[in-house]
Order: structure tokens, then C-alpha cells, then sequence
């Protein structure tokens, strides 16, 4: 089959695409290289005014007639790439909005893309109208949108998804929804609120190539490294807070027997560098399952505080605190369980071989392109 996949976060679409050319595939992917991560891209979108005078003219015209230059601009550039981007059996969407233009844009680049190949599929894989309106609804017992219900970061607003609640996206919303054949969640938090809907297919696990991540046994014979990356703008909404406030208790308690890496705001390969030497990960907070970040640490075998709630043991059939420790939104929470892996190293190295095993069975690449096959294949 010939597939195109549009957009990209995380590295979902480029390790899918290296399941399915495993499996004898054809793959183009189209998108932005998703930020400083700098992922490839077969056929690359490139933001040109998010600088210098470029910018301030784009945002002067913005603001005065509502036309967006960024938005035109991507959209130029994808019409030029008709023919390289036309006559795929699949077109998948990474996101209803991949890339971040006007949702007039972001409507009109869906419809040439679907026009332009056979069937159409949409990911929920990061903020949409379905995940953002359950927790909007408090229909989770917390989210990501709970430390700006509190007022943690209303400097950050936008980095919330709260603008997929405004009409003109629910639109789109509702306009993409029933042109595809269907919808595939990526994880837990997308997978629960779609529950149920009639385009949803269900979930596959987000795909992780194992063959270019090595696992890194654990030695507990000296302290035990403690690793907290921080991105500035995601303080709040990943719980860096709590994370910090937790590992001063734990500096104080356990000095003689920890050490503790801090790092923030480095670039993403220096980031998954830094952590290798550690032995546990503070990831995020407010999830229900693991986002990349999380399971790429598994993979190597590092103990990562992250989501892993109830739903998700349930679902894989686990029990708590064998494969990754769910990190609750709760100080207290979060020191019991580093002071009980600190005072029981030997939990660290168990862990550590069953996260390994845990990505292997139920993330591996190439099983998880051979779950978009078959579902993509039930609705052609």
C-alpha cells in the first residue's frame, strides 16, 4: 500500500513509518519537523515569518485585516506538493489542526489532501476538540487542564488546547469527523474520551522503534540518580512544580543516597542524552498514560514517574508500580514513592527489566503498524 502520514509529534509518524516499510510498505511523510526536534520529513513544510520583521509584519497584518501570512504561506506550499502528495490508498491526520494555521487554513489543507488521495483517517495523538472538551467536562479525575483550573499558569494559557473549544474549531471538528473513515487514539488519554463514538476504531499503542533504542541495565550499587528535565513553558501543565517541591523533601531526607540531575529548557537530543546515567525519570503529572518522552525512557529501562492510572493497569492487564509508577498530583504522593524506591533499590532494577519488556510487547513498531493496517483496512 501507498501511505502518507501528515504531521508530526513526538516521533509517532516517523516510527510508524519505520514499521510499516518494515512490513514492505510505501510511506511519505508530510509535516513540520515538530519544533527543535528537528524530526525528518520526507516532504517539509517550513514556517517562514516566525522571526525578525518577517514576524512583525505578519503579526501588524494580521492584526489589522485578520489575514494570516504563516497560514497562506503553508498552505502555498502544500499545493505545490500535489503531486508528490496525491494518489496515496491512506492519508493519515496526525492531529485535526497539524499545523498550527488559521482553522479556515487548517479546513482547507484537510479537504485538498483528502481530495487528492483515497481514504482519509484521523489520529488523536495531542490536543483536540474530543480530548480537550472531556476534560474540560472534569469527566477525568484531573488533566491537563487542572493546574490552569487552579491558576497555576495563566501566563501559558494557550499552550492548554483551550482554542479547540472555540466554536469555529469545533467545526472543523465536526467537518473532519465526517469525512474520515475513521479515528485511532494513540493512548489512554485520547482513548477514553472517544469511547463510544461511532467513527472511533480504537486505540493502538504509540509505536516505539526498539531497534534504535538499547536498554541500559540498571547497577543500584552506588546512589541512586534522580533525573527532572523541565521545559519552561510546560511548567505547570506537566507538574514540574510538584516534581520540584517533592525532590526538596527528598534532597533533604535521602542527600547521602541520591543525586538529583535538573536540567531545563535543553534541546531534545541533549535532553534524552543527560538522562541515561539515571536510574529514575520524572516525566509528567497530569496523564492517565505515557506519552513519548516517557516510553523512549521505558525503553532504555529507566523507573518513570508518569501516568500510568487505574484505566491503564486495567487495560494491560498490570498491577501498580511494576512498570512505570503513576505519578499523582499530590507532594506527598510523589515522595512516598521515590522514598520507598530508594529504600528498596532492588524494586528499581525490577521495574526497570519490565518497562523494557512492557515497550517490547505491547509498543514495538512494527506490531503497532500492523494494528493501523488492520484497521485502516476494515474501513476501506
Amino acid at each position: 500500500m501507498r501511505i502518507l502520514l501528515v504531521g508530526e509529534y513526538s516521533r509517532l509518524h516517523n516510527s510508524l513509518k519505520e514499521g510499516l516499510e518494515k512490513i514492505g510498505h510505501e510511506v511519505v511523510l508530510l509535516g513540520h519537523h515538530d519544533g527543535f526536534k528537528n524530526y525528518p520529513v520526507d516532504l517539509p513544510i517550513r514556517r517562514r515569518y516566525t522571526s525578525g520583521l518577517r514576524k512583525t509584519f505578519k503579526n501588524g497584518l494580521y492584526y489589522l485585516f485578520g489575514y494570516d501570512l504563516e497560514s497562506q504561506n503553508i498552505k502555498a506550499q502544500i499545493k505545490n506538493l500535489k503531486s508528490k502528495a496525491s494518489q496515496f490508498d491512506i492519508v493519515q491526520f496526525i492531529n485535526e489542526a497539524p499545523f498550527g494555521c488559521t482553522v479556515q487554513t487548517e479546513k482547507q489543507i484537510f479537504d485538498l489532501l483528502s481530495s487528492w488521495n483515497d481514504t482519509s483517517f484521523l489520529l488523536s495523538c495531542g490536543t483536540d476538540y474530543t480530548s480537550v472538551n472531556f476534560a474540560n467536562e472534569n469527566q477525568f479525575k484531573y488533566s491537563i487542564l487542572t493546574p490552569y483550573y487552579l491558576h497555576k499558569d495563566d501566563a501559558h494559557s494557550d499552550s492548554y488546547g483551550l482554542k479547540f473549544l472555540n466554536p469555529k474549531f469545533k467545526n472543523l471538528h465536526e467537518h473532519i469527523f465526517s469525512t474520515v473513515k475513521g479515528v485511532i487514539a494513540s493512548d489512554m488519554d485520547y482513548h477514553l474520551p472517544l469511547k463510544g463514538h461511532p467513527k472511533y476504531l480504537g486505540m493502538v499503542p504509540n509505536p516505539v522503534n526498539t531497534d534504535k533504542i538499547s536498554y541500559q541495565p540498571i547497577d543500584i550499587s552506588g546512589k541512586i540518580i534522580i533525573f527532572h528535565g523541565i521545559n519552561s513553558m510546560h511548567y505547570y501543565k506537566k507538574g514540574n512544580d510538584l516534581f520540584e517541591d517533592a525532590l526538596i523533601e527528598i534532597k533533604s531526607k535521602y542527600n547521602d543516597r541520591v543525586d538529583i540531575i535538573t536540567m531545563r529548557d535543553v534541546p531534545y537530543q541533549q535532553y534524552i542524552e543527560a538522562y541515561n546515567s539515571a536510574h529514575i525519570l520524572l516525566d509528567q503529572v497530569y496523564a492517565y498514560d505515557q506519552g513519548y518522552n516517557a516510553l523512549e525512557a521505558m525503553a532504555k529501562g529507566k523507573v518513570v514517574f508518569t501516568g500510568a492510572e487505574q484505566e491503564w493497569l486495567d487495560y494491560y492487564n498490570l498491577e501498580e508500580d511494576t512498570v512505570a509508577i503513576n505519578a499523582l498530583p499530590n507532594v506527598k504522593a510523589i515522595i512516598a514513592k521515590l522514598s520507598w524506591l530508594i529504600e528498596n533499590p532492588e524494586r528499581i532494577s525490577e521495574i526497570s527489566t519490565n518497562a523494557r519488556r512492557f515497550i517490547e510487547e505491547h509498543h514495538h513498531y512494527v506490531t503497532s503498524a500492523k494494528h493501523y493496517l488492520e484497521l485502516w483496512k476494515s474501513k476501506i
